[in-house]
C-alpha cells in the first residue's frame, strides 16, 4: 500500500498536480476534539501515515497511540485495558473472513468506541455488512491523511455546531519591518471590504500598537483575557473588545510594563478558541518573539503571514522562520510573504525578485517605501485606504484581504535557483 507524502518542501508543489486539491481537503477540516485513538498498522505506509497524521496541528488536542499490528494485536490489547475513544486497524483480511476476525475485538471494546477499517478490499457488499455490524467507517486503501482526517472529523465534530472562524497571524522577520502596520491594515480590508465580522487581537502585550493605530484608548483588551482563562467566555470576550469600525473589533493590548509578561505554552490557546467561535476572522498580531507560546500560536493558526524588509538579516530570519514553521505545520501550506518598506531612499538592499528567489517562494505583496503616507495614516489613527484610497499601498491591502480569505488563488512558487545571497548565509 502506498501512501501520499505531504511534506511541505518550498518550491517542490509545482511537480504534483494534486497538491492545491490536497491542502484544499486538509483546510475543511476542523480541529479535532479532546479524543484518545489507538492506530494498529500493518504496513510501514500506514504507521507513516498515521504518524504523520499526529504531527497535524488539527490533532493537538488528541491522544494518540500508533502500534504496529493486526486485529489481534487489538484484542490482546484491550483484554486487559479499557478501550479508546476510536480505534484505527489496517488490515488485509479477506471480506468472507474479516467479521470473524473483529469478533475478538467486539467482545473487549466499550460501546462507546467507535472503530475505523482500512482495508483492501473494494466492496459495497462488505461495506454495508461492516456498517451494520457497527464499524464506523470502513476505508478502502490507499489512504491519505485528509480521509483519514476527515473520518474521524465526521465521527466526532458535531455538524451542525457552528463553523469555527479563521485565524491570520503576521510576524516579523526582524523588529521594525512594519508587521503589525500589515497586520492592522488587513485586518480593516477584510472587515471593510467583505463587510466580515473580524477581530484583530494585539498579541504584543507590553508595546502593541493596535490601539494607537486605530486611536482608541479602551479601558480593557487581551491582559483582562489572558490573565483570567477561568473567566473566558463570549460573554466576557464582547466585553473586552473595542468596535474601531461598523465590522471590526479590537482586541487591545494593555501596552504598559506594570508588570512581566511571562507566558506558558498554551496561554492563549482558550483565547485563540474563542476567538474562533465568535467572528468569521481573527487576525493575530504577533510579536517578534520566538517563545514556546508564539510558537503555539504560529502552529494553531489557519493563515501565516511573514513580514521582511529586504536586507540581509530578514533573509536570514525569513529563512530560519520558514524553516521552522515547515517543522512546527508539516502538513500546511508555506507562509505568505509580505516584502516591505522596499525602495527606501540611500538604503542598501537587496532586490525583491533575488530575496525571494534566494527562499524559493513568490512574494504575497511587496509594498513600497512610503514615509509621508504611513506616517500620516499613524499618526491620525487611520488606515492606509482611509487616507489615499488610489495609493498602490491601499490596493495591495485590498489583494491580500482577497488572498487571505480565499477570495483568489496565490500564483505558483518560483522555481528558481538558490541565489548568491543565500549561498552566503549557508544552507542548513
Amino acid at each position: 500500500m502506498s501512501t501520499i507524502d505531504y511534506r511541505i518542501e518550498t518550491g517542490t508543489e509545482g511537480d504534483d498536480p494534486s497538491f492545491d486539491a490536497r491542502m484544499s481537503d486538509l483546510e475543511q477540516v476542523r480541529p479535532l476534539p479532546r479524543i484518545s485513538i489507538h492506530a494498529f498498522c500493518e504496513s510501514n505506509a500506514m504507521l507513516q501515515l498515521m504518524e504523520r497524521c499526529g504531527q497535524d496541528r488539527r490533532m493537538a488536542k488528541v491522544s494518540l497511540r500508533i502500534n504496529s499490528g493486526s486485529i489481534d494485536a487489538a484484542a490482546n490489547m484491550f483484554a486487559t485495558v479499557s478501550t479508546p475513544n476510536l480505534i484505527i486497524l489496517e488490515t488485509a483480511t479477506e471480506p468472507r473472513s474479516l467479521l470473524t476476525e473483529l469478533a475478538p475485538l467486539a467482545e473487549v471494546c466499550d460501546p462507546s468506541t467507535k472503530v475505523i477499517l482500512v482495508g483492501k478490499h473494494n466492496d459495497i457488499g462488505l461495506y454495508r455488512e461492516l456498517i451494520r455490524n457497527g464499524i464506523s467507517e470502513y476505508m478502502v486503501a490507499p489512504v491519505s491523511m485528509p480521509d483519514i482526517l476527515t473520518a474521524v472529523s465526521a465521527i466526532f465534530v458535531d455538524p451542525d455546531a457552528e463553523p469555527l472562524g479563521r485565524s491570520i497571524a503576521f510576524i516579523g522577520a526582524k523588529g521594525g519591518c512594519g508587521s503589525s502596520v500589515i497586520a492592522h491594515n488587513c485586518a480593516w480590508g477584510i472587515s471593510s471590504l467583505f463587510s466580515t465580522e473580524t477581530i484583530l487581537a494585539d498579541l504584543d502585550l507590553p508595546y502593541g500598537t493596535a490601539n494607537i493605530d486605530f486611536d482608541q484608548d479602551p479601558p480593557q483588551g487581551i491582559a483582562e483575557a489572558v490573565f483570567a482563562p477561568e473567566r473566558l467566555d463570549e460573554v466576557f470576550l464582547d466585553r473586552l473588545l473595542t468596535k474601531c469600525s461598523e465590522h471590526l473589533s479590537l482586541l487591545a493590548a494593555p501596552s504598559m510594563l506594570d508588570r512581566a509578561y511571562d507566558f506558558e505554552t498554551g496561554a492563549f490557546h482558550p483565547i485563540l478558541e474563542i476567538l474562533q467561535r465568535s467572528a468569521p476572522v481573527s487576525v493575530l498580531d504577533i510579536p517578534h518573539l520566538w517563545t514556546d507560546w508564539t510558537r503555539s500560536v504560529l502552529g494553531e493558526a489557519d493563515e501565516v503571514v511573514i513580514t521582511a524588509i529586504p536586507d540581509l538579516a530578514s533573509l536570514r530570519n525569513t529563512k530560519n522562520l520558514l524553516d521552522a514553521l515547515k517543522r512546527l505545520r508539516p502538513n500546511d501550506k508555506p507562509p505568505h510573504l509580505v516584502l516591505n518598506q522596499v525602495g527606501m531612499p540611500k538604503r542598501p538592499e537587496i532586490a525583491a525578485n533575488e530575496f525571494c528567489d534566494s527562499l524559493e517562494i513568490e512574494a504575497a505583496a511587496i509594498i513600497p517605501f512610503d514615509a509621508a503616507l504611513f506616517g500620516n495614516a499613524s499618526n491620525s489613527g487611520r488606515m492606509i485606504a482611509e487616507i489615499d484610497k488610489k495609493a498602490p499601498a491601499a490596493e495591495t491591502f485590498s489583494q491580500l484581504a482577497h488572498l487571505l480569505t480565499g477570495r483568489v488563488t496565490m500564483k505558483k512558487a518560483r522555481r528558481g535557483g538558490l541565489g548568491k545571497m543565500l549561498a552566503a548565509l549557508g544552507r542548513k
